[in-house]
């Protein structure tokens, strides 16, 4: 793959061989940002776990304390409608929006967080909701009779991850017009979240890897602890 001359020029900016202070890194991923719009932020790690083994599982919820630049469209199905919109969902209802979103093809949200009952009517839905990563989930936070706390929590910042079946994990933590401060205090909480989640059944090494980068943007890596 040919690469442009921005790229070249950003890359010399990185040195392969070292491994950066948080604080390094974030002041150096928005120098090696290579496109003219507001670029994201993303932090991808590589961990030493088997995600075949129950215990070894990684997922869960934060807030950054900055947010991560994206505003999410909630989707509340409840019973409590008025608290939901009061709280800020873009959308909130009960069985009609799930049988809108079932004979319309209606996906105009990013999140959709409910109240327990109406988990039976969601469950429903789980092959169409599934695939897409829009099930409700108590572990993430989406599942909850404190509706309103989680619809504030999403719209102030609140991410969830998760790994993949490969043991990697993906997500963004601002974007390239953030003050490196935020970006630095956003990876701090991110860092400091996954090492206290760290499975009791990992031994040795826990993260093989990790790196931030800017869209189009090369790898910067960081160090976890």
């Amino acid at each position: 793959m040919k690469l442009s001359k921005n790229y070249k020029k950003a890359l010399e900016l990185v040195d392969s061989s070292k491994v950066y202070s948080i604080e390094e890194a974030c002041e150096l991923v928005k120098k090696t940002s290579t496109v003219k719009f507001d670029a994201t932020v993303d932090v991808s790690i590589r961990f030493n776990v088997d995600t075949t083994k129950a215990d070894q599982q990684i997922r869960g919820t934060l807030i950054l304390p900055n947010g991560n630049g994206k505003s999410k469209k909630i989707c509340a199905i409840t019973s409590k409608v008025e608290e939901a919109k009061a709280a800020g969902a873009d959308f909130a209802g009960g069985k009609e929006l799930l049988e809108k979103i079932q004979k319309e093809n209606w996906f105009d949200f990013d999140v959709i967080v409910a109240t327990p009952d109406m988990m039976g009517e969601l469950g429903k839905m789980g092959r169409v909701l599934g695939p897409k990563g829009l099930m409700p989930n108590p572990k993430t936070g989406t599942v909850t009779m404190d509706i309103a706390k989680a619809i504030k929590e999403i719209k102030l910042g609140r991410v969830e991850y998760r790994l993949d079946k490969d043991a990697n994990m993906a997500l963004s933590i601002g974007r390239v017009s953030f003050e490196t401060s935020k970006l630095v205090e956003n990876l701090k909480t991110l860092v400091a979240t996954l090492l206290k989640v760290r499975p009791a059944a990992v031994k040795g090494i826990y993260v093989k890897n990790a790196v931030v980068h800017t869209t189009m943007g090369p790898s910067i890596k960081f160090i976890v602890e």
